[in-house]
């Protein structure tokens, strides 16, 4: 086959001796072409699989309270001598039913013994205060054993009732501003994707929350609007170059708006996954030092929805926002009408290549064959002159100067 038909047949071949990238720099290059666009529907099907899973334990299992949001009593006492399982005895013992929670907080001399129990009327209060004396004998600063060492704090349901409604509250505005400066930043249909992306995160943190069974206290709230603003930023930075690299993609005809942005994902998904790694090494010392080490358990319920929802954050704004955005973009507006173009371009540019070379080879097999009669083959026409009456073509040879 000659030069030429080969050219026709195919635009490019991969060199033999090219360079093989592993799987690790292709994905710190961003040249590692993973099909996240392409495969849209598997991680669809994952994301509602994490909402599905997160709402059903959201309903089954609800979400343990705690003593800031649903009020009761907390009981602390000096953890010097003292058991949990010590405690928890006295307790069911004294008034009959088990505590709430039971847990160490701290380490070394400052360690205490928390109970979070239900509301505890004063005759009870004071039974139980005598009991935890009687039992272990608990020191003061001085070192003098003390009943004013157990200390027994009432938290009202209303107070919880107004934290619960103040918290609520600051989600919600936090939300409303959130899409308010998405839909400033970006075009309407990144505006939805994002939104949609941020609400997946909520809800799969939230699950999380519920199935775990942590307590959801202040702190807990305030670590769920840092990590949606996290979000945002991950998804600013995502959209940011999916913007970048479908501007003016209408205008051609060589790669789709789906194309372009599966380019950006690969582009910017390292610097994402760097970000969070970088981001969840200090919620992992957290959790290692201040709660296993030094018993700090106040802290497990800020690290735990910070770590999670970081984690699904990541995997949101590439795996889910970016599909959903291109998905939007393809049902609607010139962007579908563009696919549909190139896409029959691309069809119909290769049937041509299909057809010129299926031309080119019987036309190369005919000029090979031997011809019948014994007639003489063609004379070429680059060693010897024109066939005797044939007509001139027209063209005139220049005289050269």
């Amino acid at each position: 086959m000659s030069k030429s038909g080969m050219d026709t047949e195919i635009d490019y071949v991969e060199p033999t001796d090219a360079p093989r990238h592993g799987f690790f720099e292709r994905l710190y290059t961003g040249t590692g072409g993973f099909e996240i666009v392409g495969r849209r529907k598997l991680f669809y099907s994952m994301a509602a699989a994490f909402v599905l899973i997160s709402l059903l334990s959201i309903a089954v299992r609800g979400f343990t309270l705690g003593i800031d949001f649903a009020g009761g009593s907390r009981i602390q006492l000096p953890s010097a001598g003292v058991s949990v399982e010590q405690v928890e005895t006295v307790y069911s013992d004294t008034i009959g039913h088990d505590p709430v929670t039971v847990q160490r907080v701290g380490s070394g001399e400052s360690a205490t013994i928390q109970v979070r129990s239900d509301t505890l009327d004063a005759a009870q209060a004071d039974a139980l205060q005598g009991a935890l004396f009687e039992a272990f004998h608990p020191v003061d600063n001085t070192g003098t054993p003390s009943i004013a060492s157990i200390s027994i704090a009432e938290i009202s349901e209303t107070w919880g009732d107004q934290v619960t409604r103040q918290a609520v509250i600051a989600l919600l505005v936090f939300v409303v501003l959130t899409m308010i400066y998405i839909a400033i930043r970006f075009e309407r249909d990144m505006s939805v994707a994002a939104i949609v992306s941020l609400f997946f995160n909520l809800i799969v943190t939230a699950g999380v929350y519920s199935l775990v069974g942590f307590e959801v206290t202040p702190a807990a709230v305030i670590g769920l609007l840092t990590i949606l603003g996290f979000v945002l930023y991950d998804n600013v930075v995502v959209f940011d170059k999916v913007e970048e690299n479908t501007r003016g993609v209408l205008h051609l005809n060589r790669r789709t708006y789906a194309e372009q942005a599966n380019l950006a994902a690969n582009q910017t998904i390292m610097r994402s996954i760097s970000t969070t790694v970088i981001g969840i090494l200090p919620i992992v010392g957290l959790l290692i030092i201040a709660v296993w080490m030094l018993g700090v358990g106040t802290l497990k319920d800020l690290a735990l929805v910070q770590l999670v929802g970081m984690i699904v954050g990541t995997y949101s704004s590439i795996f889910f926002a970016v599909p959903l955005l291109v998905s939007i973009k393809e049902r609607w507006g010139p962007v579908a009408a563009h696919t549909r173009k190139v896409l029959d371009k691309r069809s119909g540019v290769a049937t041509t290549r299909v057809g010129t070379a299926a031309a080119q080879r019987a036309g190369t097999a005919a000029r090979s064959a031997v011809p019948v009669g014994g007639a003489s083959a063609p004379r070429s026409r680059t060693t010897e002159g024109p066939r005797p009456g044939a007509r001139p073509s027209g063209k005139r040879t220049k005289r050269r100067h």
